[in-house]
């Protein structure tokens, strides 16, 4: 396509007469430190109709460089609305950096036509969007997306298809595999769906009603985490029903028809386009991450991984120079053949407890698996059991569940946090190294083999690595939850454990097995971490019977936790043949 001159007010040849963007936008971008500096005034055409597959109007604004010459475009589509901090984040940097960016509301937000369906629409949108642009007379045929969460989601969707346009995607803290972000192996994750109804419902009415809908939310939390029934109790925070929002808390299974073509995943498994990854250690959807890169790796696909040591929100405030570094680089090296900011390797990860920057050539690295055993008086050791006696137990109360702290969350409250007054309740079980002589460098996934038994043959088990510093602090690691089902003894069994469990509690003081339940034995998985252990910290192990709310709570009874008005106490026994599995880094720091 020849270049072309564009007029000092109307901008690039073919656009409308565009001003300045918004005053609102600028003032945010007046704010930000340590970004690149600037290669182009920017000009804004907002309110442009784009027609989706079904017709409806897309309602879209165009930022461009006021400059000379052809430019590649960026496509941004969002349900959240296309003002503050998509805006400035998106549309003003990089447009400043010298890209047209297309900043779109999805179908029934933002003013565009129709009605949200959750994740049903993208992919025909998406594609809708760059037959429009094929019509654009700025439009150069170089095209690459990018943005965050359901910004990720939406490119996920089109790269299903991807148009040969389609030459590099910049995926932030992004979600492919909805089921994933609402359910962890059956059990709703109660905090991220009430979130996400939130920023769904309000972000794209504007800041305003998003903040006041957000702050309702927290007044009422608790008495609509802990109604009986769950089913519906969000209406009075929410300010009415969501009917998508009824459907994904009410279907945990993910083999449910219900899920079916929710998650463009299989996208990564065929995908040719460049694609960029980035996450924070805390983001709610970092595993989704992590398997958007094994996907990507496996097919053969050029791909970059980002890990820094962000929440879900935190990577695009505190987190937001590196991410947009990060991005800007990917972006340029392949819709401008310039790879001067890129870096030499594929993966970047942030080591917590050390607060520095790892460069490596894979995920996860070389590792050698450790096992840590649970033993007597609290300790956590190295030393493996002789056999699977009970060692202790625990009691959960969903009339009094244990609470959620920091973590892979959604809202503010993510991150790693001090969990010492978690850990001095009573339905807390804590395993502890000693003080470490060494440190211990943990890179790469992490999980749990737990044998528990239960009095009443359903559980939900918490499981978290934290890290201890010398003064007691216990720090979050990571962690993950997992739903056992104990099974109902054989007489022959029931009276081999009852002496083996007599035999433990009269010689060690150990606890017994709960009567009826043989121990079940499961892997959780604990997401993955890049952390050190320095020297004179320990090692924890945190074990517990739900995390709420983050999660629903355990019925005790195996009935829906969206349903069930009656809850039963479980007790919860841990077995000496459980292991946490560390990926220990033996290589040079």
């Amino acid at each position: 396509m020849p270049s072309r001159t564009p007029d000092a007010t109307t901008g690039p040849a073919g656009v409308r007469p565009a001003g300045k963007p918004p005053l609102s936008s600028r003032m945010m971008r007046a704010t930000w430190r340590g970004l690149p500096a600037k290669r182009h005034d920017v000009g804004w055409e907002p309110g442009l109709v784009v027609p989706a597959a079904d017709g409806s109007p897309l309602i879209t604004d165009h930022y461009f460089p006021r400059a000379e010459g052809d430019f590649p475009t960026l496509l941004v589509r969002s349900p959240y609305g296309r003002g503050l901090p998509w805006s400035p984040m998106y549309g003003l940097l990089f447009a400043e950096q010298g890209f047209h960016v297309v900043l779109q509301s999805c179908r029934g937000t933002g003013g565009s036509g129709g009605v949200f369906d959750l994740w049903r629409n993208e992919a025909a949108d998406g594609l809708a969007t760059v037959s429009w642009l094929r019509e654009q007379p700025w439009f150069d045929g170089s095209l690459g997306t990018v943005g965050p969460s359901y910004l990720g989601y939406v490119q996920w969707a089109l790269a299903l298809d991807p148009p040969p346009e389609l030459k590099a995607m910049v995926v932030q803290v992004g979600l492919h595999d909805p089921y994933a972000l609402f359910h962890m192996d059956g059990v709703l994750r109660l905090e991220n769906a009430l979130a996400v109804g939130v920023g769904m419902t309000y972000q794209h009415q504007g800041m305003a009603p998003f903040l006041r809908a957000t702050l309702r939310l927290q007044r009422r939390l608790r008495s609509v985490t802990t109604a009986q029934p769950l089913r519906g109790s969000y209406a009075s925070a929410l300010g009415g029903e969501v009917p998508w929002l009824d459907d994904v808390m009410t279907h945990p299974d993910a083999t449910d028809p219900y899920w079916r073509g929710a998650s463009p995943a299989e996208a990564a498994e065929r995908l040719d386009v460049p694609t960029s990854l980035i996450t924070g250690w805390h983001d709610a959807l970092v595993d989704q991450t992590f398997e958007q890169y094994e996907r990507l790796r496996r097919t053969g696909c050029e791909t970059a991984l980002l890990v820094g040591p962000w929440t879900h929100t935190s990577a695009l405030q505190q987190g937001w120079p590196e991410v947009f570094a990060e991005s800007l680089a990917w972006l340029r090296a392949h819709l401008y053949a310039d790879p001067s900011g890129r870096r030499p390797t594929a993966v970047r990860v942030h080591i917590g407890g050390d607060d520095t920057w790892r460069d490596l050539d894979d995920w996860p690295p070389a590792a050698t698996a450790t096992s840590w055993y649970p033993g007597a008086d609290g300790q956590l050791t190295p030393q493996a059991p002789t056999g699977s006696a009970p060692l202790t137990t625990f009691r959960y109360d969903p009339a009094d569940p244990t609470p959620s702290l920091g973590g892979p969350l959604l809202s503010r409250t993510a991150g790693p946090r001090d969990n010492r007054a978690l850990e001095a309740r009573d339905d807390v079980l804590t395993l502890t190294t000693p003080p470490l002589t060494e440190p211990v460098d943990v890179l790469g996934p992490v999980s749990a083999l737990l044998s528990v038994s239960t009095d009443t043959g359903h559980a939900d088990v918490f499981t978290r690595l934290c890290d201890v510093d010398p003064q007691g602090r216990s720090v979050n690691v990571c962690d993950g939850l997992g739903r056992l089902r104990t099974t109902q003894e054989t007489s022959s069994t029931a009276e081999e454990a009852s002496t083996t469990a007599e035999d433990a509690s009269s010689t060690t003081g150990q606890a017994a097995w709960p009567t009826g339940q043989a121990p079940s034995r499961t892997i959780v998985s604990m997401s993955s971490t890049a952390h050190r252990f320095r020297v004179g910290h320990r090692i924890r192990w945190q074990i517990s019977g739900g995390a709420h709310p983050r999660y629903a709570r355990g019925t005790g009874t195996g009935e829906s936790s969206v349903d069930a008005t009656v809850f039963a106490p479980v007790r919860i026994t841990l077995h000496a043949d459980s292991a946490l599995l560390l990926p220990r880094d033996t290589g040079p720091a």
